[in-house]
């Protein structure tokens, strides 16, 4: 940071308050000014120092030294996986009843807006950044999401047809590689030391334009967003658009901090509110991938919401802290541990839980078989209860098959679960029943998983037996109704 002379201080002292006070106020400050040089040199000396600028990072050596460390990366999807992708649009699907989601925009840059044929391959571009000399990149999971050919292109116009590693999309972390030796590659810093307020840089592909640099400041720390809630952002100010995803967030010392990853816009372009993964969370994705070619992520089992003051008052509370449990999934972590729908979790591990998304978040953090001690708010007096965190990854203990022995055995290949209230409460059912895999015919009829059955020739299904009656009923085609998204569809299945 370069020095500012007394004297450079003091003239942009007397030229901020003149363009504040007008023509009027420039006279004023000038004679104020030549008295202070006569008799209070040291306190003007003083307020000069205290609202002088401060010296700004150097963006250009920053860009110059790493920039060919980003990369720019073109897909290609197949036609199959592209006619259900919304051009990496966080808004698309069910989140569009909620008006919060509407407005978080991932930003692949697509080839084409509007719906895609069927027939036709996607292509989409964003952008990458190179961690290590021998080849291996980090990008978006959403950028590569179900990516038949993906190429990167290097600042010296060098083009690679890269292979996944691996991608995350709880996370939207990917690893990528390369075949390449001795390639530039970026410094890791850490989000932990950023300051809010702090200048940082962007370099990314915006719509297609490579190597585009934009600059901002840190808007906020540990942001939890609603579609996110595994990540803790870094929220920034710096012009990120559909092209920027997966490209690195610097600091004013020229090391990562981020991977650049969404917007908050009512159009999908830039509104002055972008959001970046921690670095630190990406390399623990990256480890994960490169040593086991999976990553698994913790799960505590609640559902949770905001503790307003109306809900700090009749609990208690002495402020509106902490995450309220509303549900605790049956055999979960969190039964095991003694947790309860009431309970306010105000720590974990000591950390506070200020607002409900910093508990996923925290959990999001954590490995599965991670202990965790949990400061509890329970009957207006605080309690202590130790969790072992479990695995998201694994099936709950109550997803129960639709086949088995009896009636109606392997005629609809489908695997089927309660809905838990959080599920039911987001699509609006009372009843029905998840999809958690589609095999057999109903595979081919084109049910998938995330699918949710509703009835079976018109009858309603409340419960897994309600399936072993409808199917005992017939032995040919039965009409399923599905809810997908917002839409309910009835579909045909020829019973095997």
């Amino acid at each position: 940071m370069q020095s500012i002379s007394l004297k450079a201080s003091r003239l942009t002292l007397a030229l901020v308050l003149a363009g504040a006070l007008g023509g009027a106020g420039a006279s004023l400050v000038a004679s104020r000014m030549a008295h202070a040089n006569s008799n209070t040199a040291a306190p003007a000396a003083l307020v000069a120092q205290q609202i002088a600028p401060v010296g700004a990072a150097d963006f250009a050596g920053i860009t110059e030294r790493y920039g060919p460390a980003v990369v720019n990366i073109s897909v290609t999807g197949d036609a199959h996986a592209s006619a259900n992708t919304d051009e990496a649009d966080a808004s698309a699907g069910p989140a569009r009843t909620d008006p919060f989601f509407e407005f978080f925009k991932r930003f692949q840059q697509g080839q084409q807006p509007g719906p895609v044929p069927r027939e036709a391959p996607t292509r989409g571009q964003g952008s990458g950044f190179i961690v290590s000399a021998d080849g291996i990149i980090l990008t978006n999971a959403h950028v590569v999401r179900n990516a038949s050919e993906v190429i990167v292109k290097l600042t010296d116009r060098r083009e690679f047809v890269a292979k996944v590693l691996g991608a995350d999309p709880k996370t939207d972390v990917a690893v990528l590689k390369i075949e390449a030796k001795n390639l530039p590659s970026v410094v890791l810093g850490k989000p932990a030391d950023l300051r809010v307020g702090e200048w940082v840089l962007a370099i990314g592909s915006p719509f297609g334009f490579e190597n585009t640099v934009t600059a901002g400041v840190v808007s906020a720390k540990g942001r939890s967003l609603p579609d996110d809630s595994f990540v803790p952002f870094i929220q920034t100010d710096v012009a990120v658009n559909p092209g920027n995803s997966g490209g690195p967030l610097f600091n004013g010392r020229g090391e990562v901090v981020g991977i650049n990853s969404q917007i908050y816009s009512h159009t999908g372009g830039y509104q002055g509110l972008s959001f970046a993964i921690p670095i630190d969370m990406a390399t623990r994705i990256q480890g994960q991938i490169m040593a086991h070619g999976k990553v698994e992520h913790a799960l505590l089992g609640v559902s949770i919401q905001q503790v307003n003051q109306s809900l700090a008052e009749s609990f208690g509370l002495p402020k509106p802290d902490g995450a309220l449990v509303s549900t605790v999934r049956k055999g979960s972590a969190a039964e095991k541990a003694g947790l309860q729908p009431g309970d306010v979790i105000l720590s974990a591990n000591g950390k506070p839980i200020v607002l409900s998304g910093d508990l996923p978040a925290y959990v999001g953090l954590a490995s599965p078989g991670d202990k965790v001690r949990f400061e509890v708010w329970r009957k207006r007096a605080s309690v202590t209860l130790n969790a072992t965190l479990g695995n998201a990854n694994e099936k709950p203990e109550i997803t129960a098959s639709a086949s088995p022995q009896g009636p109606g055995q392997g005629k609809l290949g489908l695997t089927l679960r309660p809905l838990q209230p959080d599920e039911q409460r987001a699509l609006g059912q009372a009843g029905g029943l998840m999809i958690e895999q589609a095999g057999g015919p109903s595979a081919l009829a084109g049910i998938a998983p995330g699918d949710v059955l509703i009835a079976i020739n018109g009858a309603p299904i409340q419960k897994i037996e309600d399936v072993h009656t409808s199917l005992a009923r017939t032995d040919k085609t039965v009409a399923l109704l599905i809810q997908r998204g917002d839409e309910q569809i009835f579909v045909p299945v020829k019973l095997g």
